[in-house]
């Protein structure tokens, strides 16, 4: 496994870095939280035109036919530099299960689309528990002629509220299995009976309760097999938690070098107070943390990338930094003391997130599960 970047990577790493620090200015990231779409049309036409949307599609469906690996390196800026928006739902979310599963009917149909900007999909998994197992799915899809009829309420739906398309997860047959009868529906977000709620949330973000009252959709909107979704599920939510802890990992790294250089300038009893043992000892630990779940990440992104088994390498990655990104914004926090917690300041955008992306596909507790059952236990 060689983790250094490849040339592409490393020109891909440094244009999103520049084009990021230009374009995503923290005003902009303070404003997003407060509009009602939660995005700039304008950056994310600009992210299409240089072809970042299109990154992980192949070249026949006008994408940049590049890996997975390649897509972590541009997450993890985008985390640095707080970028608001539907990247992840679109791509991720949306975009790679209609590669992996979709018909080609499907494929030619969105993906081109999605290179281009002209429309924005996610995926309406959770309902009241909030729980990321099948056992949860209790959204209903019963054929009824040509069509399928879908009742039910989905929670945390990202960017729905803006969303062209929804990747629906629903069940269409009882079993004493709760992983069989169920089947994934991309459906038009804006079909009669769907009715969209803009939920408020710690981070900002656009998660949305979504409810499907008895909405139509023809039989050629299943995604993959008829009540062989949950298997889909399980790898959609990997490339997710893998995607948020590219994000979170850009973040991470952000607060650390925000609090050095805090550290270096601040002035207590006549010196910096990076010249503090204490102050060191901490940074030091931050180092640790930021570090470590870098390595994780690249790890499980390159297994993935590879083909490679990963499922206990990704799970280990967001697992651990979920808690170290908390670590890392509370002990900025306490560095920076009193401002680190006020509005003025860009370190409570990253504290915020922090804790909102710890819970977000899997918290520490659930990836501790799936590395015990993958360690035999």
């Amino acid at each position: 496994m060689d983790l250094a970047f490849t040339e592409e990577q490393e020109m891909l790493w440094k244009s999103a870095r520049d084009f990021l620090a230009d374009k995503c200015l923290k005003t902009m990231v303070r404003e997003m939280e407060k509009d009602e779409k939660g995005y700039s049309p304008e950056l994310w036409k600009e992210m299409a035109d240089l072809g970042w949307l299109g990154l992980p599609f192949p070249e026949k469906y006008e994408g940049g036919g590049m890996g997975l690996l390649d897509l972590v390196v541009l997450l993890e800026e985008m985390g640095r530099a707080c970028l608001p928006g539907p990247f992840l739902s679109t791509v991720v979310l949306g975009g790679l299960p209609v590669m992996e599963w979709g018909s080609e009917e499907q494929k030619q149909d969105i993906l081109p689309k999605i290179c281009k900007g002209d429309v924005i999909l996610t995926l309406a998994q959770a309902e009241s528990s909030a729980r990321y197992d099948a056992v949860s799915i209790q959204t209903s899809a019963t054929p009824e002629g040509d069509d399928y009829v879908i009742s039910g309420t989905k929670l945390f739906v990202p960017d729905a509220n803006i969303a062209d398309s929804i990747i629906c997860v629903a069940r269409t047959a009882q079993s004493s299995n709760p992983e069989k009868g169920i089947t994934l529906f991309l459906i038009d977000g804006k079909s009669p009976g769907i009715s969209t709620t803009v939920l408020s949330t710690i981070a900002g973000d656009k998660q949305c309760e979504v409810i499907f009252d008895k909405v139509k959709v023809p039989k050629g909107s299943v995604l993959g097999e008829v009540g062989q979704g949950w298997e889909m599920v399980k790898r959609i939510l990997e490339w997710a938690a893998l995607a948020k802890s590219a994000e979170m990992a850009g973040g991470n790294q952000q607060v650390l070098e925000m609090t050095i250089n805090y550290a270096k300038e601040r002035i207590q009893f006549g010196r910096p107070i990076g010249s503090f043992q204490i102050i060191q000892h901490y940074i030091a630990d931050m180092s640790l943390d930021v570090d470590s779940a870098r390595v994780t990440l690249y790890k499980a992104a390159w297994k993935l990338n590879e083909g490679l088994p990963c499922a206990n390498e990704i799970s280990v990655s967001k697992g651990w930094i979920n808690d170290a990104y908390r670590r890392v914004a509370t002990q900025a926090c306490q560095i920076h003391g009193a401002i680190g917690f006020t509005k003025d300041h860009d370190l409570e955008l990253y504290f915020r997130r922090a804790k909102a992306a710890e819970v977000l596909f899997g918290d520490s507790d659930f990836h501790r599960e799936i590395v015990a059952q993958e360690l035999g236990l």
